[in-house]
């Protein structure tokens, strides 16, 4: 357990953090404090999720072995000691003192997140008499997925970057992204007034709903590539192991908790085992290429001159798409190299962004139901 005097360190470091884009809002009153601070939370996860890519893709998960802190320290400077020696131990293992720094600072980023969403929820309560109890309520969802995310943070270093632990922190991190998103969104401090702007929504919401769904299923599974270290196992593009449909194993690869690079018995998980990982992330894909595509065109195609940024986010969804597939691609031809795979998690990431965005445009109701709503 950590010391009182390293929790109340960690928790300045998190307030200094946090009080570097609160002051910049401050010094921005031309729109509502509240409504800047939404986007920045929007601004800050995404970042953090780039961030932990990063990190686990540099094998810094462990740079720190325990948690919050660095060996029972605040930061890797008090902890150099400790770190220089585990390095000196083991030069190319988990622990190294740039690793620790990478560790650390996405810790650090994560709790510059939770104290901005406190701050949040401090806004909202503050003005439940003028926007009401919903962005309140709303906010506290927001803080009780922020702490869920910091238990599995604290997981996935306990259980020693356990694959199941890490892909459903990458899963949460999206999920707060995209409650995010949507709070930010929302025009709370608009509501109150008298006069109210009636947006026209012709994207059926059915058509989004389903595409998200498939998005994450994706991104799971992307995950568990990354987790699993499967990226490789299929080294040629687009046949694995010069075979359309190599051989499988699925009750081995999808065998969901077991140490990492184990399988359910404790043996080292087979090659066969790697590439089922791998096959389904890709054979995935064109299902997602298909969905995704089909609703790009559908909100193309329905996108009007009372709709333009409708249209925007359809071409940004198009191009994105485009980003995904060339950086999935180089990941094998180029043996997963940081930036490209960097920039698959980044994609991801702001395809998730897109498609909330993008359910400003949605509505439940069938195109005759609305004809009739804006008759009335």
């Amino acid at each position: 357990m950590p010391s009182f005097i390293v929790i109340l360190e960690l928790a300045a470091i998190a307030i200094i953090f946090a009080g570097l884009p609160l002051a910049y809002l401050w010094t921005r009153p031309s729109y509502s404090f509240f409504q800047k601070l939404n986007w920045v939370l929007v601004f800050m996860t995404f970042d953090l999720i780039v961030f932990g890519a990063f990190t686990r893709l540099t094998d810094s998960g462990l740079g720190c072995p325990d948690w919050p802190g660095c060996y029972g320290t605040s930061n890797p400077i008090y902890a150099s000691s400790d770190i220089k020696l585990a390095e000196s131990a083991l030069p190319t293992g988990p622990v190294t003192v740039m690793k620790a720094w990478i560790e650390m600072i996405h810790r650090y980023l994560a709790m510059t997140v939770g104290a901005l969403i406190l701050v949040q929820v401090g806004i909202a309560f503050n003005k439940v008499k003028s926007l009401g109890k919903a962005p309140l309520f709303a906010s506290l969802g927001l803080l009780f997925l922020v702490c869920l995310q910091g238990a599995f943070g604290a997981w996935t270093v306990t259980l020693k970057l356990q694959p199941i632990i890490v892909s459903l922190h990458l899963m949460l991190a999206l999920i707060l992204l995209a409650c995010l998103t949507a709070y930010a969104q929302q025009t709370w401090e608009s509501t109150s007034s008298v006069v109210r702007t009636l947006r026209v929504r012709p994207l059926p919401a059915s058509l989004l709903a389903i595409a998200l769904g498939i998005l994450f299923m994706q991104v799971f599974l992307g995950a568990w590539v990354s987790t699993n270290y499967a990226v490789l196992a299929c080294p040629d593009f687009p046949t694995c192991l010069g075979s359309i449909w190599p051989e499988t194993n699925w009750a081995e690869g999808f065998s969901l908790w077991r140490q990492l690079g184990l399988n359910a018995q404790g043996e080292f998980i087979s090659p066969i085992a790697l590439q089922t990982i791998h096959w389904a992330h890709r054979v995935s894909a064109i299902l997602v290429l298909l969905c995704l595509g089909f609703l790009g065109l559908k909100a193309y195609s329905l996108a009007t001159s009372a709709t333009p940024s409708l249209q925007y986010f359809a071409k940004l969804l198009f191009g994105l798409l485009l980003l995904q597939v060339v950086t999935g691609i180089s990941n094998v031809v180029f043996q997963w190299p940081l930036l490209a795979a960097l920039m698959h998690t980044a994609g991801s990431a702001a395809l998730v962004f897109c498609l909330i965005r993008m359910a400003s445009w949605a509505s439940w109701k069938s195109p005759i139901q609305m004809k009739m709503t804006s008759s009335l």
